[in-house]
């Protein structure tokens, strides 16, 4: 049975023992829609969302991500997807982060359904998920701060248009909630009763025959990368797997809620696989009341207010309000019944309605998922309440509890503005709201602290801003902003700067009749603190949206409200809502009755200290005509301030003049509240509050020719009614009119007067300011390991490379790389300081990133116990002495661990399980009776904590070798500790208590009598600083082995410092005082006297240069642990530096002057005799190239083993090379020259006579191009290992290629010309007599397409096996094709044309009498022949018996039945390319997941009608992108450096091409581009109506990457199957082959036309390179071969001079010089590109995965901006066009 029927069944049955549940119905989802802020999917059958942006890091498995995308097809992933074709109907795992409701082909299109998502943190969805969390998993310590909801409402699955039924009205609805925070991520899967109608969707490909496949549901890592490029298969989890699981989901869940299930989906430190919730819940019949959710909230830190109450006295208009009740539950989850009366599922609720005897003795075992006493906190959801009822603020909690157990009645409507003086006051913690009742739709997200898990500074005070302080208050903490700056204190700004906003507008406004879409365009702000000036940008809006925009000012009076100038007794918004908000507005037009929703949403302080806001608009505005002018009058708005929110209501005029209509007036009702995160710890009075918003000048205006919508507003804050009698007494500072700088502060003084203060991080005079650079003048605060970056009138800290920001958001912290598992799986990460290390386990070699098993192995593989033996080296000396005291493993003939166990040195035996893990209780001493470990265990009690401390400390190294020095506690027969505890190293003792703890004042020095630890203690006295220190110091690492050298204080009795202190390790003593201190002058090496300490000192001398150095070395790092390697310098008794210093790590020796400088020439390594220090210096001579060269080789590893292979250069006493030299590793000598280079001919192989190397040359001849190329062959490994399969060239004596070569590895021989090229038709294989080379060639014709094709197929693989059925052609004695071609391994016969090309019809099957190919066939019109791929597949299939295994090759078959260009072996990663026949592509062949680029060579089918194929280019611009994508070429022009996806279009259409590569030539306004289909190279003129001309149509097999030499008036390709790189004129002619040797998979090509150099890539799967030459074929050289994967891309970097490509494989875009230096990654997480250009710090690459052209800032490294065509299909080539030739145009 497959796992999710087991848990679907599982849960079934045992849920039937426990409860039974209604499923959840629609209602019970999680809200969504565009009024709760939701963005809409586009409709479509394969639709992708724009990047998700996350605002915090989700840990998914145990993998960061920080975006997502939302796909049609019921899918969240983290990373863009692929084409649906390539995912929607296989199976688990994908390649890419997958979390699956619902995977199936869903389609959108014609308005079947929609899909919303959107990113909130919105308490209320946070307390639902916390609570489902935690009712799924109660261990769980899950506080969500952030959740991602997505929906599915009402969507279809993909039909066939063919069909000739109508379309399904199945639909589905389910939802996903992804919940996390800083560590964790759950994830909930909603299915409410009937949302589930289908349950899996056809195969698009599925050829009629009527298949379904049911959906997947579930998660999948994706690919992982492995050894640094290789990616494999990650983890993935399946939640169904047939038709039955599926229909399962809504009757069933994992929660106790049949259809709600719930998984944890990762943590940020370890994460194997999804875990899923373990509660049962079987589906019931509905109650007629409907059904909820639980919401009694388990995280009291978001507990919100409600927004609105009902009166509790008032019982009047009953009937009416039954249509519009409300409850005290939260509107977000109010449900309709199954009638749908709403009036029962909404009606208002007792208080104490939960204990009520009605309920209470309600019959049946039903689950109740409501509580009646949850807070109001939803997000928007807007209902259809009439606008004349209003809501009253709510009746004071003493009312309420005067009322007892009442029902809560309702309430006769009241004015919006109540009178203060009847308004109760509120308790802490209350909440008012008073705004037209409507507002109960708009999201409070109110959070109120409580005082349960009191929060307080020392654990939170990360949460408040960097220029805050934090206050502890009897509930919980606030913080405040300091002087200088102002806010809310989780958020502060400088006083008197002007503030930036950035952010993004999206969503639908519908004007008049007409809906327009706003995709995410950019709104930017900037006030001018000062005076209150508030100017907001909107960009990119269509016209018809932007006239009608003009007079919704409401978007830009937030700013205004935020940052408006303050007069006395009133501050702006920003001090109480900071950076964190949500504000919803409602917009009514009066007279039509229009509706606008604003939602705007802070999402906090950027990088940059800018205010970072998002806007959503949905609904309608009424139709400006074009060209009207918009003008608004001056206006006052009144706020109403309660905890945590504010709300206003207003109605304002506005006047519109147009040509068509004249002056018009018209109106509109603006209501809006704004909720933020208010702290009421500091006990702040909670009063209402009301402040007056005066807006003195309103300018609006639309930019038709930008397309930019502006709002200016002067904006004022004051009490309300406050307003001077005479303006002219104002003072300037409240007037706005005074002349002090835009980044200072006005400071009113008495009158009129003033002063001008700059802003804080500003200098100047007030009228004049400046920013002040803090990180240039030290006045930042950054930390260790940060560096500052200085923003205007503040910086900001960003930590160095290899560290992040800790808890507090302020300290910098090493990263611990080692989390991410970046080793090899066989090695060791070991964190360091900013960096890491890997090391290879034992038994394995390499750099850690890539670790192999050492020879020599046994057949089957090791067992743990035998690893574990083998891995102690019993057999080594280490140092020259044997190992001792090393536990040794015992394992049996199978490779188990013995059941007994003993320690060789100690005598010590216990028993073992199977892992090798000791049982508690089973070891026994020296001397006596092991315990029966056959025997069972008694009733086994778990480890004591002694026995895990002692089982946890490590006595033996990585490698096997002992430990010494560690510490391992005894523990007597119970597990406890013994009174007494011994180090057996240091000889210490000392009495512990019951915990192990060290009893203060027991401890005895070796050969002391140790204490009596039976005998109570005194009364027990604190720790001196001695013990202090001496306990402080480790003695064992993390990893429990020994710390070597590290220096533990000794004290006396009484805890004091012994006067006289001596390092264990090193030996040195010295006197310290009673702090411990060093006293100057005691130090002693080893094997000297110590200093007597009881004699006082000397009058004290001041410190030394070398005893200040000596004592500023740190030997000790902070945590208390060893630096091991650290050189302290050695002073004389005066203090003086010894004229011999020696380092004590690493044995070298040397020289000083008085100083302590090195002198040089003076140090010795370990081992040898050292200098005389005493002897004056010889005159020093400088060191010789020979000396250089021998110092600089690395002979020995960082570790210290000798690196076997590495050739040092022997030089003479003089410094000079001697005459010969040879290899120590490899026994090769040969004769050098003075220089150190090797004499051409002196070379001797070991065992062979070496050459007289004194004896003069013989005239030396130069190298030839055969030696050249013997040389260049690499026969051996950089490791020294043979290389199977290398051809090298045989050259006769004088160095010419002798006529016949032969290949070692494979037996073939042909002959060679002069020039060592194959002599075509002399290859014969092996075995086969070899051709006379000497006999010459007849006249040779050339290659005919046939033979071509004959000559390309190959039939054995590179590494010598023969390639099953691959199909050779048969061509006759002049190279034509034979009329009838056979298959020689399936057996099926056809007819071909004279192009090769089968006649349909004629092909028969094995056995069949074949047909006359002379003969014509007649085919029907409309009956497509079964093609080859198509019949192979099916006949491989049928020889599987129908099931082939998920490695077996079965053909992949494009619709139209050609080959898919990329064919694998079944589910594996095993994948090539194939041409149009299925012929292997060689050299294409990778076992990584990700997939070998492979370019189909068919053109798609036609379809008709044709349109003419002539230029149509794009009016008006001068910078354009032109990229190729299948059959057409589109032009993309650009905006500045922003992708102007409005104005592309079709530039060209060429039905029947694959256009693959494209190259501009801008002086004369032609575009070119190489056609794989029909293997030709064009061209054609950007002007209109202009058609293009084939340039080069002949000898072209698969030509791809093209470039076009704008000065020498070249074009250059590669041609990627011959493998040849070659060139022309610009018309075609004089065409030349500039390369045909050491070729793969050449694509990319770009020449630079100002330096004439030439670059390509070759993304050969063995050996990817990049590689240059110039252009006349000269000077070839690679340019990076290193860390290359799958280059597709190539541009140059005009500005820098780099050459950079964009990488398939490794997912990087890098650039480096031509010279090989200065190498950099620009962007680290490519998806897949193929093609790229550069542009003005951009970068422009066409992307596989996304089928669009995306933008990455160069300065940023961020991606920009893209450009999805409207059809979906891979892009090829891309190339800029200008109307002018730009500077290094390539």
């Amino acid at each position: 049975m497959e796992r999710g029927e087991m848990l679907a069944l599982c849960l079934l049955c045992w849920s039937c023992s426990v409860c039974v549940v209604t499923a959840i119905q629609r209602a019970d989802m999680f809200p969504y829609g565009t009024l709760s802020g939701d963005l809409i999917l586009a409709e479509g059958d394969d639709e992708t969302s724009r990047v998700l942006p996350l605002p915090k890091t989700l840990y998914f498995y145990s993998s960061p991500f920080t975006q997502l995308y939302v796909a049609t097809n019921g899918i969240i992933s983290a990373q863009d997807l692929p084409m649906e074709k390539q995912y929607v109907d296989d199976g688990f795992p994908t390649d890419f982060p997958v979390v699956a409701p619902f995977l199936a082909d869903i389609d959108t299109s014609g308005g079947r359904g929609q899909i919303y998502y959107r990113v909130t943190e919105t308490p209320s969805v946070l307390n639902r998920v916390a609570q489902e969390v935690h009712r799924g998993f109660p261990d769980a310590k899950f506080t969500p701060t952030y959740a991602v909801v997505a929906t599915w409402e009402n969507v279809a699955a993909y039909e066939e248009e063919t069909r000739t039924t109508a379309p399904s009205s199945k639909l589905n609805t389910f939802q996903a909630v992804i919940g996390y925070d800083e560590t964790d991520s759950y994830v909930l899967f909603l299915y409410p009763e009937g949302g589930l109608n289908f349950f899996g969707t056809r195969p698009k490909e599925s050829y009629n025959v009527e298949i379904e496949l049911p959906a997947r549901v579930g998660f999948s890592r994706g690919e992982v990368t492995y050894l640094i490029f290789s990616r494999t298969e990650g983890p993935h989890y399946s939640v169904t797997s047939n038709e039955q699981s599926v229909k399962n989901l809504y009757q069933v869940g994992n929660t106790g809620i049949p259809g709600i299930w719930l998984f944890h989906t990762g943590n940020h430190y370890s994460f194997d696989n999804i875990v899923p919730a373990s509660i049962g819940g079987l589906l019931a019949t509905s109650p007629p009341g409907g059904h909820g959710l639980p919401l009694d909230t388990t995280t009291p830190d978001f507990e919100e207010y409600p927004d609105n109450t009902f009166d509790l006295n008032n019982k009047e208009e009953e009937e009416e309000e039954d249509d519009y009740p409300l409850t005290d539950g939260d509107p977000e989850f109010q449900t309709a019944p199954a009638g749908g009366d709403h009036s029962k599922s909404l009606q208002p609720a007792s208080p104490d309605a939960a204990s009520s005897p009605s309920e209470r003795s309600d019959p049946g075992p039903q689950v109740l998922h409501r509580s009646k006493d949850v807070p109001l906190n939803s997000e928007p959801r807007y209902g259809s309440e009439p606008e004349e009822r209003q809501y009253a603020p709510p009746n004071p909690p003493e009312a309420v509890a005067e009322q007892g157990a009442q029902q809560i009645q309702e309430q006769q409507p009241q004015d919006v503005y109540p009178h203060h003086s009847k308004e109760p006051r509120l308790s802490p913690g209350g909440h008012v709201v008073s705004v037209d009742e409507e507002d109960v739709d708009f999201d409070t997200g109110v959070i109120r602290y409580t005082t349960e898990n009191k929060e307080t500074c020392a654990s939170f005070q990360q949460q408040c801003s960097q220029h805050a302080f934090c206050s502890d208050y009897a509930t919980g903490f606030c913080c405040h902003c300091r002087p200088g700056f102002y806010g809310n204190g989780r958020h502060c700004l400088p006083d008197g700067a002007p503030q930036r906003v950035s952010g993004k507008v999206s969503g639908t406004v519908t004007v008049g009749s007409t809906p327009v879409q706003l995709n995410n365009i950019d709104l930017h702000a900037y006030i001018v603190v000062g005076d209150g000036r508030a100017y907001t940008a909107i960009s990119e809006v269509p016209e018809p949206v932007g006239w009608a925009l003009m007079p919704v000012a409401p978007i830009g009076e937030l700013f205004g409200w935020l940052f408006a100038l303050e007069l006395p007794n009133s501050q702006a918004g920003f001090k109480n809502a900071g950076a964190e908000f949500t504000r919803h507005a409602e917009v009514i037009f009066y007279p039509g009755n229009q509706r606008l929703s604003i939602i705007q949403t802070g999402r906090g302080l950027d990088d940059h200290n800018h205010l970072t806001v998002d806007t959503v608009l949905s609904g309608s505005v009424p139709f400006l005509p074009p060209g009207a002018e918009v003008t608004m009058d001056p206006f006052k708005d009144t706020y109403q301030y309660y905890p945590s929110v504010a709300t206003s209501t207003s109605v304002r005029e506005f006047l519109v003049v147009s040509a068509e209509r004249g002056s018009e007036s018209f109106s509109f009702q603006l209501k809006q509240n704004i909720t933020y995160r208010d702290c009421q710890h500091d006990n702040r009075p909670a009063a209402l509050e009301t402040l007056q918003i005066a807006m003195e000048r309103v300018f609006v205006m639309y930019v038709k020719e930008e397309r930019i919508l502006r709002y200016a507003i002067t904006n004022k804050i004051g009490p309300v009614g406050v307003e001077p009698t005479e303006p002219e007494l104002v003072n300037p500072c409240y007037a706005g009119n005074h002349d002090c700088d835009t980044t200072a502060q006005c400071v009113p003084l008495e009158g009129q007067a003033f002063q001008c203060q700059c802003a804080t991080g500003y200098r100047g005079d007030g009228r004049n300011c400046y920013d002040i650079d803090e990180c240039a003048e030290g006045l930042s605060s950054c930390g260790a390991h940060a560096q500052c970056v200085n923003l205007p009138g503040s910086h900001r800290c960003q930590c160095q490379s290899g560290f992040e920001f800790g808890y507090d958001g302020r300290t910098c912290v090493d990263m611990d790389e080692c989390s991410s598992s970046p080793c090899h799986s066989n090695a060791r990460c070991i964190n360091g300081l900013g960096s890491f290390q890997c090391q290879c386990q034992p038994g394995f070699y390499g750099d850690g990133f890539h670790c192999s098993q050492q020879e020599g192995q046994t057949a089957r593989p090791m067992s743990l116990c035998e690893l574990h033996r083998d891995s102690l080296q019993s057999g080594v000396e280490v140092k020259g002495l044997p190992i001792l005291g090393a536990f040794i493993p015992q394992c049996d003939s199978d490779g188990r661990y013995r059941p007994l166990q003993c320690h060789g040195s100690t005598g010590h035996c216990w028993c073992v399980d199977s892992q090798g893990q000791e049982r508690p209780g089973t070891r026994t001493p020296p001397g006596t009776a092991p315990k029966d470990c056959d025997r069972a265990d008694d009733l086994l009690r778990p480890k004591t904590l002694c026995e895990q401390q002692r089982d946890s400390v490590q006595t033996i190294s990585p490698e096997g070798y002992p430990l010494f020095g560690a510490f391992a506690p005894q523990c007597d027969a119970n597990g406890q500790y013994t009174p007494q505890q011994c180090h057996s190293s240091t000889g210490h003792c000392w009495c512990v208590d019951s915990n192990g703890e060290e009893i203060y004042g027991t401890r005895t020095a070796a050969g002391e009598t140790p204490r009596d630890c039976g005998k109570p203690d005194e009364p027990e006295r604190l720790k001196t600083q001695c013990e202090h220190h001496r306990d402080s110091v480790q003695t064992t690492s993390p990893e429990g082995y020994p710390i070597v050298g590290a220096y533990v204080p000794q004290c006396d009795a009484n805890g004091q410092y012994r006067s006289l202190q001596c390092h264990g390790s090193t030996g040195h003593c010295w006197c310290v005082d009673s702090q411990g201190q060093e006293r100057a002058g005691t130090r002693t090496p080893p094997g000297t006297a110590p200093k007597d300490c009881d004699r006082p000192d000397e009058p004290e001398r001041l410190k030394t240069q070398c005893e200040h150095h000596r004592d500023s070395v740190q030997t000790t790092s902070p945590e208390g642990y060893p630096i091991v390697g650290a050189y302290v310098p050695q002073c004389d008794a005066n203090g003086q530096y010894r004229s011999l210093q020696c380092h004590g790590s690493t044995g070298h020796c040397w020289c000083v002057d008085s100083q302590g400088q090195e002198r040089a020439g003076t140090r010795t390594p370990p081992g040898t005799a050292r200098k005389d220090c005493d002897r004056p210096d010889e005159p020093e001579h400088p060191k010789t190239q020979c000396e250089h060269h021998r110092d600089s080789v690395q002979s020995t590893s960082p570790e210290g083993y000798p690196i076997v292979g590495a050739y040092v250069p022997q030089c003479d006493a003089n410094g000079q090379y001697t005459p010969q030299q040879c290899h120590g590793s490899s026994g090769h000598c040969w004769c050098v020259d003075s220089q150190g280079q090797e004499r051409g001919g002196t070379r001797t192989p070991p065992g062979t006579a070496r050459k007289d190397c004194d004896k003069p040359d013989e005239p030396e001849r130069p190298k030839t191009y055969c030696e050249q190329h013997r040389d260049s062959a690499q026969s051996t490994s950089p490791e020294g290992y043979p290389i199977t399969g290398a051809y090298v060239p045989q050259c006769d004596a004088n160095g010419q290629y002798t006529p016949q070569q032969c290949h070692a590895s494979t037996g073939h021989c042909w002959c060679v010309d002069s020039n060592g090229q194959e002599r075509a038709g002399t290859r014969t294989p092996p075995g086969a007599p070899p051709r006379d080379c000497d006999k010459p060639d007849e006249p040779e014709r050339p290659k005919t397409h046939c033979e071509y094709h004959r000559d390309r197929g190959q039939s054995t693989s590179p590494e010598g096996y023969p390639i099953v059925g691959a199909y050779v052609p048969q061509c006759d004695a002049n190279g034509q094709y034979l009329p009838r071609q056979c298959h020689g391994s399936t057996g099926h016969c056809w007819c071909v044309d004279s192009q090769g090309q089968e006649r349909a019809g004629t092909r028969t099957p094995p056995g069949a009498p074949s047909v006359d190919c002379d003969r014509p066939v007649p085919v029907a019109p409309t009956q497509r022949p079964e093609s080859v791929c198509e019949r192979w597949r099916a006949s491989l299939i049928e020889h599987y018996g129908g099931k082939p295994d998920p490695q077996q090759y079965v053909p992949q078959c494009e619709p139209d039945g050609q080959f898919s260009p990329v064919q694998c072996y079944g589910e594996t990663t095993y994948c090539w390319c194939v041409d149009q026949d299925g012929r292997e592509v060689p050299g294409t062949r990778s076992h990584d997941v990700v997939k070998p680029a492979c370019l189909p060579s068919v053109a798609p089918p036609i379809v008709r009608p044709l349109p003419r194929p002539s230029v149509t280019p794009p009016p008006n611009t001068d910078i354009t992108l032109l990229y190729a994508q299948g059959q057409k070429i589109g032009v993309l022009p650009l905006n500045g450096t922003r992708l102007d996806a409005s104005r592309s279009k079709t530039l060209l259409t060429l039905h029947g091409s694959i256009v693959v590569g494209i190259a501009y030539d801008c002086k004369e306004n032609q575009v070119y581009w190489t056609d794989l289909s029909a293997r030709t190279i064009n061209r054609a003129s950007m002007a209109p109506g202009a058609e293009p001309k084939i340039l080069i149509n002949t000898n072209l097999v698969s030509p791809e990457g093209l470039a076009v030499d704008v000065d020498r008036r070249l074009m250059f390709w590669v041609d990627s199957n011959p493998d040849v790189i070659e060139r022309s004129n610009l018309d075609g002619s004089e065409r030349q082959t500039l390369f045909d040797t050491d070729l793969v998979n050449p694509r990319a090509i770009i020449v630079v036309s100002s330096t004439g150099t030439l670059y390509w890539t070759d993304w050969n799967r063995e050996a990817p390179k990049i590689e240059s030459s110039s252009v006349d074929g000269q000077n070839r050289r690679v340019v990076v071969s290193d860390g290359v994967g799958l280059p597709n891309a190539l541009t140059y970097d005009s500005s820098s001079g780099q050459i950079c490509w964009a990488d398939a494989g490794t997912k990087r875009l890098e650039c480096i010089s031509p010279d090989g230096s200065g190498r950099r990654v620009i962007h680290s997480s490519l998806n897949y590109p193929f093609s790229m250009v550069y542009y003005r710090n951009h970068f422009y690459y066409t992307d596989w995965r996304r089928d669009g052209v995306i933008a990455v800032s160069k300065d940023s490294s961020q991606f920009t901006d893209e450009y999805l065509p409207d059809q979906r299909s891979h892009l090829y080539g891309i190339a800029i066009a200008t109307t002018h030739c730009l500077s290094g145009s390539h």
